[in-house]
């Protein structure tokens, strides 16, 4: 009996139909930085900018979306995880202070339905186009008998340059700065296992309308990450650092950028609706909730006392609600967080009580 590729579960045909559908998304991401288009088997980029560096740095970054994606398969809507695979990996650079050089993406998947790959890819340029960072290369990869015909997951990578005097972290923040909270634009993409659990064990469809929420629970959960791009970078030279508030939530992700001997106390906010909804419907605990969702917070910056309202004015101007909420002093060896993630960094306390939860 003959078998073929196709008969195997591959359709090749189906992949390059793929290309061919976001080539032009993006070939728009594309500046005269880059060399040759869309197809090659390496992407190709002119660094010749690097050479203005005294100490060029390279700061790189990889990440997923996590279970978020199972909520655009749910609905069939896959032209927004794409900014939220952007905002999780070249934000993550952005901390260190790296304007990003360029971002690829992996996408595995069942079965390649052209039109579904490309709504994914045409999503991942269109936010790569916002911060001037092209999209590089990428890979589709048919799984067929792991994922099934309408499972997917999707990656990426970024690299981005720093100046080695100019990199943004620990050594720099001082007792006395300011803790600069940026608000998220929702759950983001962490937290999506107990979200998807707290749904599921209430029996509540994605397409279920939410009052509180003016829209469908599904539709809240994918909208996308935020992306910090652009702001952090126009402000650098103001930031002693930043901290992208993703899995482990603030507290944890901040303790990673505090040195040793201080301690960063952040005051409670006023948290989002759909947090509210979350905590209320699953009954999740306080110190669940922070040790796992944003609850309104995606970016932190730490900056001096003089530079605070000029930071927070430049992020209104952006677009995203900022706010101080908090102070870095001496650590007092109270009850705190201290160091998360491998990092014996300082500490971390929460004070106050959340407003809306």
């Amino acid at each position: 009996m003959k078998i073929t590729y196709s008969q195997a579960g591959v359709d090749t045909g189906a992949g390059d139909r793929a290309v061919e559908l976001m080539k032009s998304a993006v070939s728009k991401t594309h500046g005269p930085n880059v060399i040759g288009g869309v197809g090659g088997f390496a992407g190709l980029l002119d660094a010749s900018e690097l050479l203005a560096y005294r100490k060029p740095l390279l700061a790189t970054s990889t990440d997923g979306v996590g279970t978020k994606v199972a909520i655009a398969q749910a609905l069939d809507i896959h032209d927004t995880i794409g900014q939220d695979l952007v905002g999780m990996v070249v934000d993550d650079i952005v901390v260190v202070g790296a304007k990003p050089l360029l971002m690829t993406d992996y996408i595995a998947c069942g079965k390649v339905v052209p039109e579904r790959i490309a709504d994914i890819v045409r999503g991942i340029a269109a936010a790569c186009a916002s911060i001037s960072t092209p999209l590089l290369g990428g890979e589709t990869a048919e799984h067929p008998g792991l994922l099934g015909e309408d499972e997917y997951d999707v990656a990426g990578a970024a690299t981005g340059v720093v100046e080695a005097d100019a990199v943004l972290g620990p050594d720099r923040v001082r007792a006395g700065d300011i803790v600069i909270a940026m608000a998220s634009s929702g759950i983001h993409s962490n937290g999506y296992s107990l979200v998807r659990k707290v749904l599921e064990v209430n029996g509540w469809d994605y397409t279920k309308h939410v009052d509180e929420l003016g829209t469908t629970i599904g539709e809240e959960l994918l909208v996308p990450t935020r992306l910090y791009t652009n702001v952090c970078l126009d402000l650098a030279d103001r930031v002693h650092a930043y901290c992208h508030v993703t899995g482990g939530g603030l507290a944890a992700n901040l303790a990673r950028v505090m040195p040793v001997g201080m301690l960063a106390e952040v005051s409670r906010w006023d948290v989002p609706p759909i947090f509210r909804v979350i905590a209320d419907l699953g009954q999740v605990p306080t110190q669940d909730l922070e040790a796992t969702l944003n609850l309104g917070v995606g970016m932190l910056a730490l900056v001096p006392e003089e530079h605070a309202q000029g930071v927070i004015s430049v992020c209104a101007a952006a677009g995203i609600p900022a706010w101080e909420a908090g102070r870095v002093m001496a650590d007092d060896g109270g009850e705190a967080l201290r160091g998360a993630k491998g990092v014996s960094g300082g500490g971390v306390r929460l004070t106050g009580t959340y407003t809306g939860l």
